[in-house]
């Protein structure tokens, strides 16, 4: 059963989600984050979100604030932010009956959802999906008149999917203090990493590199012919099948 609902977050803005309720609770409970400027409609989120309910999960998908239907300004986006969302999506779900609890990203969700794990308690896994696991700093990705309106201005605008967006020093100097590799490395909990070896977007080798940090912890699922929004449906059914699959897989070590 699908509900749509909203919920707040640390500065009580409401954020807009989809909470999916499995006919027979197992426990098993995820939270599922988009990428940037996205929604949580995306339809791999949607296709994972599907099996992983049949499979006895609960599950939540939910736009970050600035984003989709959730209330808040696009141009307060922060990984501190985001990570603080996370948490009460994990709440709410803990509030429905899961104990058992996988993060789940796509691109800057997957992102969000490794570092958000070593600062969530009842986190037990995380699925990465086609992120930049190996480290990220935005300043990379503008332009020379961007570079400057940020140093002139404090702020840079871009258009994303139809949208003129905007977003202030602020995220940059956030973004910095994040450490990707270095959360790899010391994370101790089962992560999986799925990467499309087409992904025009962020290279395959993003994930293959990922995988090398640690290697007791982290399982890596690389799918041929995959893009980087996963656009081919039997692509998007091969994975959901392969992340519900692999949860249970943990869950059921964890139980144990």
């Amino acid at each position: 059963m699908e509900t749509q609902i909203t919920f707040p977050n640390h500065d009580n803005e409401l954020l807009s989600g989809t909470l999916h309720m499995p006919k027979k609770k197992t426990g098993m409970g995820a939270v599922l984050g988009h990428c940037f400027t996205c929604s949580r409609h995306t339809a791999i989120l949607r296709e994972i979100a599907g099996n992983l309910t049949d499979a006895g999960s609960i599950v939540l998908r939910f736009d970050f604030s600035g984003n989709g239907q959730s209330q808040g300004l696009f141009e307060e986006t922060s990984i501190t932010k985001h990570i603080r969302e996370m948490a009460a999506a994990v709440d709410l779900i803990r509030q429905n009956g899961a104990s058992w609890i996988a993060l789940a990203g796509h691109s800057m969700g997957a992102a969000i959802s490794v570092l958000a794990a070593p600062q969530i308690p009842h986190v037990n896994a995380v699925a990465a999906l086609a992120g930049r696991l190996t480290g990220f700093d935005p300043m990379r990705f503008l332009s020379p008149a961007q570079i400057a309106d940020l140093e002139q201005d404090g702020k840079v605008t871009f258009t994303s999917r139809n949208r003129n967006l905007e977003l202030g020093r602020s995220f940059f100097e956030d973004a910095r203090a994040y450490n990707l590799p270095e959360t790899l490395k010391t994370i101790r909990i089962p992560i999986l990493i799925v990467h499309g070896d087409q992904d025009e977007m962020i290279p395959v080798t993003e994930a293959h590199n990922a995988g090398l940090f640690n290697s007791d912890y982290i399982d890596l699922d690389i799918v041929s012919g995959a893009d980087h929004m996963f656009s081919n449906p039997d692509h998007r059914k091969q994975i959901a099948a392969r992340i519900t699959q692999w949860m249970l897989l943990q869950k059921g070590q964890f139980d144990d």
